[in-house]
């Protein structure tokens, strides 16, 4: 009688130990998240955004929500960036180079002519130099949740073909609000005018200024062909964009809930680079038969203008943390990029 009153104390018991043994679920907590960028839906950077809003809901069963707000509705870049520090927008996804306003050395990321193809890009943002930039950003009130991209960015005017370096000359040039792009503008000859991304299109409009510069799914979206007649090839910035978010909201998360952003802002990246870069060529063939003339320089005009923004490299370089210019010197090397 023992033995069989063992077995069945055993069997009892059963049911009790493999619920001890399964690991715990996931502690979440119903969450809505106002997520803010610049650029229109259909653009490469919202296909993103609606990509990790959809695998947040999928991998918090429902229970945390992303709220989008494309096409600066809730204004441009800086005031964003603002509004993040300030924990009243909880995330957006902007020009890494943007936030050399919160520390400095983000402003390496838009030095010229730096990538020569997205795949180095990747690899210098996704290793040791792109994680480092990161973990300076808490300390300032936001939190780096990894890169996405928005490509190489070429010229675009409205007087006319810029078929030489020396031809960018007087033009007044929309740039970003960035010290890096208005250097390299003057540094070209251009009249830099700093302005936020939901003005452009009036002020290209109305003559305010005379062209701009982006990549080519950016003047596809925004229909800045309707504006702009002549496109020049000069991939003069490749433009990481890095998915960011308020630390104040952050803050309010649990550990499950901050492995759920994480997990879909990685598999949100490799989906939107993938769509960035097939939508690059399409782009550029609307761009053509929506009567653009798109002009590419020859490589002794690209050479000059390298040659023209070499000052503006060694001055922001010089501004930055020494050992994170050669933190990203080698991570260039090993990219195959070379050294700024």
């Amino acid at each position: 009688m023992s033995n069989r009153f063992s077995r069945l104390a055993a069997t009892l018991a059963l049911p009790g130990l493999l619920i001890l043994a399964q690991p715990a679920a996931a502690e979440i907590n119903s969450h809505t998240l106002k997520f803010a960028a610049q650029n229109q839906k259909g653009h490469p950077q919202v296909q993103g955004m609606e990509k990790f809003a959809e695998l947040v809901k999928e991998k918090s069963g429902g229970k945390i929500t992303i709220k989008l707000f494309p096409g600066g509705t809730l204004g441009g870049d800086v005031q964003t960036l603002s509004a993040l520090q300030g924990g009243t927008v909880e995330m957006s996804v902007m020009n890494a180079g943007l936030m050399s306003g919160v520390s400095k050395d983000f402003s390496l990321v838009d030095l010229p002519f730096m990538f020569q193809t997205p795949q180095q890009a990747d690899a210098v943002m996704d290793g040791p130099f792109g994680t480092k930039l990161a973990e300076s950003l808490p300390a300032k009130g936001v939190i780096g949740l990894g890169y996405w991209e928005l490509g190489f960015r070429n010229l675009t005017n409205n007087r006319h073909p810029v078929a030489k370096a020396d031809d960018i000359a007087g033009l007044k040039i929309r740039v970003l609000q960035s010290p890096v792009f208005i250097d390299l503008f003057t540094a070209l000859g251009a009249n830099p005018v700093p302005m936020p991304y939901p003005e452009l299109y009036t002020a290209l409009e109305t003559g305010t200024v005379d062209g701009q510069e982006n990549p080519y799914s950016n003047v596809v979206s925004a229909k800045m062909f309707e504006v702009q007649k002549y496109l020049t090839v000069t991939n003069h910035i490749y433009n990481p964009q890095i998915v960011i978010m308020s630390k104040k909201a952050w803050d309010k998360l649990n550990e499950d809930e901050r492995k759920v952003i994480q997990d879909a802002a990685a598999e949100a990246r490799d989906f939107q680079r993938k769509v960035s870069r097939s939508q690059s060529d399409e782009a550029l063939a609307e761009l053509k038969k929506a009567g653009m003339q798109v002009t590419e320089l020859p490589a002794e005009e690209i050479a000059k203008l390298r040659e023209k923004a070499k000052p503006v490299i060694e001055k922001h370089s010089a501004a930055a943390n020494a050992d994170m210019v050669k933190m990203l010197n080698d991570e260039l090397t090993k990219a195959g990029s070379g050294k700024i």
